[in-house]
């Protein structure tokens, strides 16, 4: 890194082995949509000689964004694992989608890397998501590094861009935000852009110069030479300040020269503890070429730079019940203990697993423990189970690369998984373990859906299952209050393509419909009813007489029930069938069909007949009593108003604060929860809130996140009520 020579590319045609963690790194690439992420990926594959020159794996196929629907949408959906092969290190690339939705599959990224790049376009900027995102890294010191693409854009400077990244990335110290190398740009073309030829190492003081579309080494000449000077100097003093050796910046300021390869190694220990963050850039090889721009330069990064997994903290550990456990190392003779990171299905195979092994070793075709936290919220449930696992394979592109084992510290797909979901833990059956979940975005886009048609019908409960158990940022709701389906996305792309998947993998097709919320009515005053139900001509008669008062209760009541009734007007053995007449009426509802609440109902009076007085008749004269109440009385719609928490950067808080208010909304308070970022409360009808996962992202360039949770039921504005009403008996 900076100048070291002599690394080995991997041999093209095999799986990437690893026999110890030492030789091993989880990289995962973070930056939004656009950036060059897959692209990069593709070039590091290519010089690894893991693919041929046309970018496609040795037995054909595409090496990425393989996925039908990602060669339709023309970006990536899911997480994808691309292991290669560098000086004998193997490197697992993990490509995260770069769109919002789609932040459960960067959280997944994140919890099986153990260091980050961050891929900033020259031509686009940083983007707020990707702030958000090192700053999460950030909190927990996960090692990062930023690699600027598309620098043969119009426009696409190397030096604004380094800056900006200095300045958001590196906050209060922007010297931990440095160039490794600098750009060398050829002659112009005909339309004017100089390409990038080559890059002159800081550290080294040597060109590596890519023109010919292999990399070559020379001293650079005269007028290169200057080019360098004070983004050294700055480069060294920046590394000399991350140092362990307290004596290297007196002896610098001294005026003693210090030696490269001690700058090398104290940079390799910075970037490792997260402390200092390297700027590269990259570039696709040039037609008929294998080395990319940046390439080998990344390599010498990665290799000596990021920590193995022996230097990764482990998530904490429990038993199933709930007992704490030691913390666990990176030891491939230790306890099993693995993560599913994340799970998909494919038609011929089934449901693959990609793992991630912390500690011990897996093997084909044994049986293991799975243990999860479950998520009964969004129709996951516990699990607790032994399992027999299948084979054990590397992906690469559409292939699979059989594995004869998997050790701690590398990632590996495991077939025939059938219960596992993302976030289950694998141990072995005697020693089971559960490991501490990851934060998973909560999905707040409400997508109602019914099946197409009746063969759709008796497959949906089946595909819906499968479905939610590939994705755990999905919530499945079967809403008993308004009988739909309702699948919970974090977004409109993600709806599109669990959609998608459901139509393609599982053959069932869907159609969505308007999201219902869950209404109530309630008597707006006091009000009185009387139940007639006779009935005396052919064969057994019906009689059944009573009379009501209905008054409304303080929110939250219920329905009360009341005997006044004296005299034994109605039998005692009749009031519970009047009780539940009139409970099976308010359920159904009595003006706009949403169930009644609040409101004490009195049993006044009634008449009975001998012979003719039933339970049945009884439940009959009880709805009707309600039901002529309710018609010579105002009857109030309460809709449910939710407590929405919305955190946004502070330059788009005016802006959420006025949407807000025109979603009938009442901030409540805000807070400022960390440097630039405040914290709204406010109180939202929740029928104002449907698509607020997909307008608060616009609002706020994709920053803002937001949570919800149920306040309490209150009553609609008359004109909505009224118009509601219309609509239903339209």
């Amino acid at each position: 890194m900076g100048g070291k020579t002599g690394t080995h590319p991997g041999a093209a045609g095999r799986a990437a082995t690893a026999d110890h963690p030492s030789s091993i790194r989880n990289v995962v690439l973070v930056g939004h949509s656009g950036a060059g992420k897959t692209t990069l990926v593709e070039a590091l594959a290519l010089a690894s000689g893991a693919v041929n020159r046309a970018g496609r794996v040795e037995d054909g196929g595409c090496l990425s964004d393989y996925d039908e629907i990602e060669h339709r949408q023309h970006r990536s959906v899911q997480l994808s694992l691309v292991p290669i092969e560098w000086g004998g290190i193997k490197i697992n690339l993990l490509d995260t989608p770069g769109y919002a939705d789609f932040v459960g599959e960067l959280r997944a990224g994140l919890r099986a890397a153990d260091a980050a790049l961050f891929v900033v376009s020259a031509a686009d900027g940083v983007d707020g998501s990707t702030r958000m995102v090192w700053q999460e890294c950030a909190s927990v010191g996960m090692p990062r590094a930023i690699v600027i693409t598309h620098l043969e854009a119009a426009r696409a400077d190397f030096d604004d861009m380094t800056e900006t990244c200095r300045t958001i990335f590196g906050g209060d110290n922007p010297d931990a935000v440095l160039p490794l190398y600098l750009p060398l740009y050829g002659a112009a073309g005909v339309d004017g852009q100089r390409p990038v030829a080559g890059l002159i190492g800081l550290l080294s003081e040597q060109v590596y110069d890519y023109a010919s579309g292999e990399r070559t080494q020379r001293t650079p000449d005269g007028s290169e030479l200057p080019l360098v000077t004070e983004a050294r100097n700055r480069l060294i003093e920046g590394i000399i300040a991350e140092s362990e050796d307290e004596t290297l910046m007196n002896r610098y300021l001294s005026g003693e020269e210090i030696d490269v390869k001690t700058l090398i190694e104290d940079l390799e220990k910075a970037v490792a503890r997260g402390s200092f963050h390297p700027v590269l850039a990259a570039a696709p090889a040039a037609d008929g070429s294998r080395h990319g721009l940046g390439t080998t330069e990344l390599f010498e990064l990665i290799t000596g730079g990021f920590p193995t997994p022996l230097e990764r903290v482990a998530p904490a550990v429990s038993t199933p019940q709930g007992q704490p456990r030691p913390a666990l190392e990176c030891d491939p003779a230790g306890p099993l203990a693995a993560e599913v990171v994340k799970t998909s299905s494919d038609p011929y195979v089934g449901r693959i697993s990609l793992v991630r092994i912390f500690s011990g070793m897996l093997r084909p075709d044994e049986t293991v423990h799975v243990s999860g936290h479950g998520l009964e919220d969004r129709g996951h449930e516990d699990h607790d189970v032994d399992e027999r696992i299948g084979a054990l394979s590397a992906p690469f592109g559409k292939q699979q690369h059989s594995l004869p084992q998997a050790i701690a510290g590398d990632l590996a797909c495991v077939a025939k998984l059938g219960r596992a979901e993302t976030g289950d833990t694998l141990s072995a059956k005697d020693d089971p373990l559960l490991m501490e979940p990851w934060v998973m975005p909560d999905p707040l886009l409400p997508v109602a859906i019914q099946a197409h048609s009746k063969a759709d019908e008796d497959k949906l409960s089946q595909g819906l299952s499968r479905l939610v158990a590939e994705d755990p940022t999905m919530r499945l709701e079967h809403n008993p209050n308004t009988h739909q389906v309702v699948l919970w996305c974090l977004g409109e792309a993600h709806r599109d393509v669990a959609l998608e998947r459901l139509r393609a993998r599982y053959g069932v097709r869907v159609d969505c419909v308007p999201h219902k919320v869950s209404l109530r009515e309630t008597f707006g005053a006091k009000a009185g009813g009387r139940g007639r139900h006779v009935k005396q001509s052919g064969g057994h008669g019906q009689y059944a007489i009573c009379e009501i008062e209905v008054e409304p209760l303080p929110a939250g009541s219920g329905i009360e029930f009341v005997d006044k009734v004296v005299g034994g007007a109605v039998p005692r053995q009749f009031i519970p069938s009047v009780e539940k007449g009139i409970r099976t009426q308010a359920a159904r509802g009595i003006a706009a069909g949403y169930p009644l609440v609040d409101v004490r109902i009195t049993l006044l009076d009634g008449k009975a007949h001998s012979v003719d007085s039933s339970d049945a008749a009884f439940q009959t004269a009880g709805a009707l009593a309600l039901r002529e109440a309710a018609a010579d009385c105002r009857i109030d719609l309460l809709e449910p108003v939710c407590e929405l928490g919305v955190s946004v950067l502070d330059e788009y808080v005016g802006s959420v604060m006025s949407d807000l208010s025109g979603r009938r909304g009442r901030v409540v308070g805000t807070e400022q929860t960390s440097s630039g970022v405040t914290l709204i409360r406010a109180e939202v009808p929740e029928i104002e809130t449907s698509r607020y996962a997909v307008d608060l992202r616009s609002l706020s360039h994709g920053t803002g996140r937001f949570s919800r949770s149920y306040a309490r039921h209150e009553p609609m504005p008359t004109q909505l009520a009224e118009r509601l009403r219309e609509s239903i008996e339209n």
